[in-house]
């Protein structure tokens, strides 16, 4: 069987930075134009792709990818569909580990790469023959390099930006040179732009854009993150200088965002770093900081540019952490090549999208991204679902959500993020419900039309795997080394089996359900029998780590995958055979429904497929699938699709073909199912929303009629106006033609008098200058034979002296070397005596030797330079004369166009004359445009009135809709009730078994309750009274001030002007202008609006009254409660008020007997005071310690107050009134009561 990746398959990306940024590159460079059958998948045994490159026409795609462990280049061609590799470059004649960025040449006949470190060698290719041009190494100290590329318009010249360098190279004679100089402090450069042949913008981490002219720096602004008030970030551009540009289309890739973060860890984090720039016609885009980019626009003016817009990534309202979604780092910047659309993606692997059009409609706010598609994975896939009824897909992540997949119209259904990582999901067969595994809990889940709702939660940790079975009735859940088994029906626990010694990898239901098989790392396959709860068959095998298992349809043989690079056939305990893996890991195994196919994942992301019964030899089709290994693999219900999940967090969809190409089908008997489930208060408040919406047409449809009116009188008005002006400037325009008319007769007959002078001057004048010409020419012409023999003479004088320097050259050269050859004999026989001597004189002699003949050569071309200046100054004066001849004929030629240019004036004043002609026909059909524009509003009007009619029909059958939907909800009450009433019944029973339990405790921790209850309320009404109180201070002083005013008015009462004038100043200071209201003027249909709205408030007010009363009651015995308890709290400090009175009693009395003080009552001390000779150190205890319990009186006793004040207030809360009979003892009682007591 043949796989192949789906037509409409949909993609999510990883947190890798290698097949990600394919997807997401190849869809940027597409714009608008989204093709599903562009996405092919890499070269075979690809273990990933670092960079990518599309050339100027669009017709390559050339993609950096590691092959078996060596880089390679492959070049796609777009325009083929499906694309195909045009050439493969891995061939390299220079070290290197792999490719990290890439460009092609504005004509795409030239390829640039850039190398990783340590070589960071910059190659320049004509990659049509795999030729090399030239090759430079960029640095030699292993800073990383980010971005290369080729000038829009020059195919020699090269930027490369990276950290700390900036370098312009051009390409001339076989090399690579560089032509700028780097001045000032090196900077991180992140990204780069050409906007002219020699003109780039640059971008670093500190948040600065620099341009650049040739090399040097024309301009330079700095993006800073302000703090304002309401403590969001906003961006401001600060330092900038005037702007020498327009700047061009996107360059090429930009580095891994791990890359940048890491190299530009030094740089303050208070300022935005500029990842990506991206060009279009008005100017500019940058990112500037987490979650923002900033549009600059040109000014019209001056070439300034001015930041004109601000865009954010959008709040997420389905995250955990919405704040999080716009602190992602944006990337990539892409305009479509319409500028449409630009495309942005972030740090956490989302792509996201804006039209330029909305961003021009909405100026003065801040505009928002969409997400291109949908949001995606941002961390590896670990859990992966299907279901029979639904077309769905169900996926969760290490970024700690759940999404809901539809493979047949390839969208998102749901999604929703949680506190806790996700670790396993299942589907359940009807396609409504999901048990995920999270680290902290195992949940079972309803499926809603929009949302995703637990119902119930068990306590199992980190659940790595769970299952439905293939009936729906039960499901399975590993617990480390245990697999716990719930039915779906009760939800309980009905068996857990356990035997496995290590971490459970994987389970599987047989077809029947009877069955239950499961693999883990302890290297042992288990077969459970779910009826007894015990193992049927087994096979262990320490040596291997199992990685998934599957078994057959017919439930006979198992098949299980492992660390071992071999995949087992199983069946009864015992192992048939083991097929290699051929060097690599299985991670996945599925088989089909049918049992005609099986696939396997492997570890370097690849899919296998093969056929069943397995074949003895190498047989099998692999397809590259993904960047990482394959989690989870599935097949759906009807074999016609395969679904694969990695750590790369991409999910692929693969259609599932035979050999002939054809798909295979398997009919159902029942088509999807489109049901879903709504909760009873979701159904309640669309219904509550679709009456406010009903209410809301009405007013709207009010509100519109009156609008329509006074657009109607105003429009009238203007076109009233407009008529009279258009008539007065008609007139005005006859006038002046006929002015104009009078002038070009006039114009005419002076125009044609004076072409005639004009001509006969000319015929004159040119008479007399072609016999001065002709005359001139004759005597120039024999000028110029007599020089041209003078210099033939003087070229054969030249060439006999050369020849004679040539032989005399000769000759001296014969002589000299006849003379050396006889000293070089002589040197011979002295060199045997003494060998050094000889050398050096050899060296002498070579280098005399030299001599002379440099100063041969350069007495020749001393004398060949002379002659060469006689030759050229005769050739110059030649020159001359015919410049000369040249200028009269110029002349000539000046005259004649003197004439054209009449001649096009008389032709421009005819065209004058038509301009005005066209100008009174302009002016009419105007006329006739504002009558059609009268026509054309009339038409508006007629169709809104039609639009509003279609509306009323609407409402009637949505209000139709209602009573159907009412019956429907009825019929399911009267299904729902009899078992809502066992479940109550249940319930009630299970209830009074537990409150017999938590009654004890509720006995013990009910009183700490109420007290802190208490407390609490008396707090917080003791805060409100001193609220009230303190509002009461101010009106208070307020009434005091206008009182003082008013006494001050009462002076002036006998002179009525300044009395006007100081009640006038009091009006003005007491009474606010919001106070006074204008009631006159009110038209009838706003007075039917306010007695509508007056009459809804009414109502609105009375069902609120009514909630209170309700809400009265029910907590009138919670109040009647808390005030016993206060009363029997009251009696107790009473009487322990009252013991410690009689204590101290007793205290005094024995101190008295025993005659260590003197027997004092309280009366007597507050009466009598002692004498200054009689106090001593007792007496002075004694008075310490009446006005300690004076002290502790009186706090209690304010204490007492309050508590009584706050029962008070409670008390006048509306709807609340204290039962008869039960009544707290009035204060003044308990004080004289206390005071009688002490005394």
């Amino acid at each position: 069987m043949w796989i192949r990746n789906g037509k409409n398959s949909f993609q999510v990306h990883s947190g890798c930075c290698t097949e990600d940024r394919f997807k997401e590159e190849k869809e940027r460079k597409q714009g608008e134009q989204l093709r599903d059958n562009c996405c092919n998948s890499g070269s075979e045994k690809s273990q990933g792709m670092l960079a990518l490159s599309i050339s100027p026409n669009r017709r390559y795609l050339a993609i950096s990818e590691t092959v078996q462990e060596k880089p390679a280049i492959t070049i796609y061609e777009l325009s083929s569909i499906p694309c195909r590799k045009r050439k493969v470059l891995n061939n390299f004649d220079f070290q290197v580990q792999k490719f990290i960025s890439m460009a092609f040449s504005p004509d795409s006949k030239y390829l640039l790469a850039q190398t990783s470190p340590p070589e960071s060698n910059l190659v320049y290719w004509l990659w049509e023959k795999q030729k090399v041009m030239a090759i430079v190494r960029i640095d030699t100290q292993n800073n990383p390099v980010y971005q290369v590329s080729f000038s829009p318009q020059d195919n020699t010249q090269v930027c490369v930006t990276g950290n700390g360098m900036f370098k312009l190279l051009r390409f001339a004679e076989g090399t690579l040179k560089q032509t700028n100089f780097q001045r000032g402090e090196p900077q991180n450069y992140l990204a780069h732009t050409w906007v002219a042949d020699d003109k780039i913008v640059v971008g670093t981490d500190t948040g600065k854009l620099f341009l650049f002219e040739s090399g040097d720096q024309r301009w330079e602004t700095s993006i800073m993150v302000k703090e304002p008030t309401d403590g969001s970030k906003s961006l401001d551009v600060i330092q900038e200088s005037e702007s020498l540009i327009e700047f061009p289309p996107v360059s090429s890739p930009l580095p891994s965002y791990e890359q940048m973060v890491a190299a530009s860890s030094h740089s303050q984090m208070s300022m935005p770093q500029v990842f990506a720039i991206a060009a279009y016609s008005k100017g500019f885009a940058c990112s500037a900081g987490p979650g923002r980019v900033l549009l600059f626009e040109k000014m019209e003016e001056k070439d300034f540019y001015r930041e004109s817009r601000e865009i954010r990534i959008p709040v997420d309202p389905q995250s955990n952490d919405p704040s999080q979604s716009d602190k992602q780092d944006v990337l990539c910047l892409c305009f479509s090549p319409s500028e449409e659309t630009l495309v942005a993606s972030t740090s956490k692997n989302q792509l996201y999208s804006i039209t330029m059009s909305l961003t021009e409609i909405s100026k003065g706010e801040p505009a928002h991204f969409e997400y291109l598609m949908y949001p995606l994975h941002s961390a590896p896939i670990t859990g992966l679902a299907t279901c029979i009824r639904k077309p769905f897909i169900a996926t969760c992540s290490l970024d700690r959500s759940i999404r809901l997949w539809n493979y047949e119209t390839n969208t998102l259904e749901l999604f929703k993020e949680y506190q806790e990582e996700a670790y396993s999901i299942s589907l359940h067969p009807s396609g409504h419900f999901i048990v995920v595994g999270f680290a902290d809990k195992l949940r079972l889940m309803n499926l809603l039309i929009d949302d995703i709702r637990s119902f119930k939660e068990y306590s199992v940790r980190g659940c790595g795997e769970c299952s439905f079975s293939n009936g729906g009735h039960l499901f399975a859940a590993v617990n480390g080394n245990v697999i716990h088994v719930y039915t779906t029906t009760s939800l309980e626990n009905i068996s857990s089996l356990k035997g496995h010694t290590g971490k459970i990898r994987s389970i599987v239901w047989n077809a029947d359900d009877s069955k239950l098989i499961s693999g883990g790392t302890d290297g042992a396959v288990y077969e459970w029998n779910l009826s007894t709860g015990k193992r049927e068959t087994e096979c262990v095998l320490k040596s291997c780590s199992y990685n998934c298992v599957t078994v057959s349809p017919d439930a006979k043989i198992i098949f299980a995958v492992g660390s071992d690079h071999t995949l087992k056939e199983i069946a009864d305990s015992l192992i048939l055979r083991e097929i290699s893996a051929f060097d690599v890991t299985y991670t996945a195994i599925v088989i089909s429904h049918s049992g005609r196919m099986m696939f396997v994942g492997t570890s370097v992301g690849t899919i296998r497929a093969m056929k069943y019964p397995l074949p003895l030899q190498k047989e099998f089709n692999e397809y590259q699938a993904h960047a990482g290994p394959i989690t989870k693999m599935l097949l759906t219900f009807d074999d016609q699709f395969l679904l694969t999940a990695a750590e790369d967090g991409c999910l692929f969809t693969w259609k599932v073909f035979d050999k002939d190409g054809r798909g295979i089908k398997r009919e159902r008997e029942v088509g999807f199912a489109e049901e879903v489930l709504v909760t009873k208060t979701d159904m309640e408040e669309k219904a509550q929303v679709m009456l406010e919406l009903k209410t809301r047409v009405e007013e709207l449809k009010m509100e519109n009629e009156y609008q329509l009116r006074l657009k109607d009188m105003n429009y009238s008005e203007k076109i009233k106006e407009l008529t009279d002006k258009f008539i007065q400037e008609m007139e005005s325009l006859k006038t002046k033609n006929q002015v104009l008319r009078t002038e070009k007769e006039k114009q005419d007959v002076y125009h044609h008098e004076h072409i005639e002078d004009l001509l006969d001057k000319q015929s004159r004048e040119l008479q007399e200058m072609e016999c001065c010409n002709n005359q001139k020419l004759l005597l120039e012409y024999e000028k110029y034979q007599e020089l041209q023999l003078k210099s033939q003479r003087m070229q054969e004088e030249y060439e006999k002296q050369l020849r004679d320097n040539d032989e005399t050259k000769s000759q001296a050269l014969e002589e000299l070397t006849e003379f050396y050859e006889a000293k070089l004999q002589e040197k011979t026989t002295l060199l045997e005596e003494a060998q050094e001597d000889v050398r050096q004189q050899l060296r002498e002699f070579e280098e005399t030797k030299k001599q002379i003949e440099e100063d041969e050569d350069r007495e020749i071309q001393d004398i060949k330079t002379k002659y060469e200046k006689k030759l050229r100054d005769e050739k110059e004066s030649n020159l001359r004369l015919k410049g000369e001849t040249g200028i009269m004929r110029k002349k000539f030629s000046s005259l004649q166009k003197e004439i054209e240019e009449r001649t096009n004036d008389i032709e421009t004043l005819k065209g004058e004359q038509m301009k005005l002609q066209g100008v009174i026909k302009s002016l009419e059909k105007d006329i006739q445009g504002l009558k059609r524009e009268i026509q054309e509003r009339d038409e508006t009007i007629q169709d809104k009135e039609k639009r509003i009619y279609d509306l009323k029909k609407k409402n009637q059958e949505l209000g139709k809709f209602k009573f159907v939907l009412d019956y429907k909800i009825k019929e399911l009450k009267k299904q729902i009730e009899p078992r809502e009433n066992e479940i109550r019944v249940m319930k009630e029973q299970i209830q009074e078994m537990e409150a017999e339990l938590e009654n004890f405790h509720k006995q013990n921790t009910q009183l700490e309750l109420n007290i802190t209850e208490l407390w609490q309320k008396l707090r917080a009404t003791d805060q409100e009274m001193r609220r009230e109180r303190q509002k009461e201070r101010d009106l208070e002083a307020l009434v005091k001030r206008f009182k003082t005013d008013l006494h001050n008015c009462v002076a002036y009462i006998q002179e009525p002007r300044l009395l006007k004038e100081k009640v006038r100043g009091l009006f003005e200071k007491y009474v606010q202008r919001a106070d006074m209201v204008e009631i006159a003027g009110l038209n009838t249909d706003l007075q039917q609006e306010y007695a509508r709205q007056r009459e809804h408030l009414e109502r609105n007010l009375a069902t609120l009254k009514k909630k209170v009363v309700k809400e009265g009651e029910l907590h009138r015995t919670d109040y009647v409660r808390i005030m016993q308890e206060n009363v029997s709290l009251i009696k107790e400090i009473n009487e322990l008020r009252r013991e410690l009175k009689f204590t101290r009693s007793q205290v005094y009395d024995l101190e008295a007997a025993l005659k260590l003080t003197k027997k004092v009552r309280p009366q007597e001390v507050s009466e009598t005071e002692p004498s200054r000779d009689m106090l001593s150190t007792a007496p002075t205890a004694r008075l310490n310690e009446q006005e300690e319990t004076g002290r502790i009186i009186e706090m209690q006793r304010l204490e007492i107050q309050r508590l009584r004040d706050q029962i008070q207030e409670q008390e006048q809360v509306t709807g609340f009134h204290t039962l008869a009979g039960v009544r707290l003892p009035s204060l003044s009682n308990s004080e004289v009561d206390l005071e009688v007591k002490t005394n």
